[in-house]
């Protein structure tokens, strides 16, 4: 079991929603935190309610420089976790470009610009614990999820390339693949949402991944055979299923 306690971690993500629950499960666990997230009063409040030391670093994924200026500011870290997320609700027929290549900014190429900064000094280190957060939206294509279930496909693709690669370095990689969060982004939803999670339950899950040495979590663990399994189904019956008529 990894132990967590004493350890700096590197929140990109933080101020709300998952990003928050987990910040306080890490800081309760003995954690140091370094909070990032475009908002800083957020970070504030987050920051000093926190029981362990936390300290907050603005940052703006989708832009070069703040990533590099924020990374610089964290310094060497024991560990990183991505949990920087857009999202729109949209089918192709109402395709929102901006909203598309913001998603895809963010929850994708972001995640690329901060691993950019983090994961070179990890290597040279030969330690280090990256967790990247995906979704189970990922797994396959899914309708009314134009954007969205796309980056997070291409996210968990790259953890797994990372996961390949580095194996053996040091420097480990884990891919937490949550369902429905209750968020202010699943709050844009206006379906009915199965096994829908509160942050702080979510937060468990990616902490019990955190201290194992597993490479993959995804929950909650029924709801996600329907989408693992989906990957195992030929096209005919996938598209009968999910798409919509």
């Amino acid at each position: 079991m990894r132990r967590l306690s004493g350890k700096t971690y590197w929140l990109v993500g933080a101020s709300e929603g998952l990003g928050r629950a987990l910040a306080q499960r890490l800081s309760k666990a003995g954690c140091t935190l370094v909070l990032s997230a475009r908002t800083e009063a957020s970070l504030q409040e987050l920051a000093g309610s926190l029981p362990g030391p936390a300290r907050v670093v603005t940052c703006d994924v989708s832009d070069r420089a703040s990533v590099e200026a924020a990374a610089a500011e964290a310094g060497d870290v024991d560990g990183m976790v991505y949990l920087a997320g857009l999202y729109w609700p949209q089918p192709a027929q109402e395709w929102d470009a901006a909203q598309v290549e913001a998603m895809f900014d963010v929850n994708l190429t972001g995640a690329a610009r901060v691993l950019g900064q983090v994961v070179p000094p990890m290597v040279a280190r030969g330690a280090g614990h990256l967790v990247i957060v995906g979704s189970l939206s990922g797994y396959r294509g899914l309708p009314g999820s134009i954007g969205y279930s796309s980056s997070k496909a291409g996210l968990m693709h790259l953890a797994e390339s990372m996961h390949a690669d580095l194996r053996g370095s040091g420097v480990y990689v884990q891919l937490a693949n949550p369902g429905f969060v209750r968020t202010r982004l699943t709050e844009k939803n206006d379906f009915t949402m199965p096994f829908l999670m509160e942050p702080a339950q979510a937060a468990e899950e990616i902490f019990t991944l955190m201290r194992s040495s597993t490479f993959q979590r995804a929950f909650p663990r029924l709801f996600s055979l329907v989408f693992r399994c989906g990957n195992l189904l030929p096209d005919w019956a996938y598209y009968r299923i999910f798409a919509r008529k």
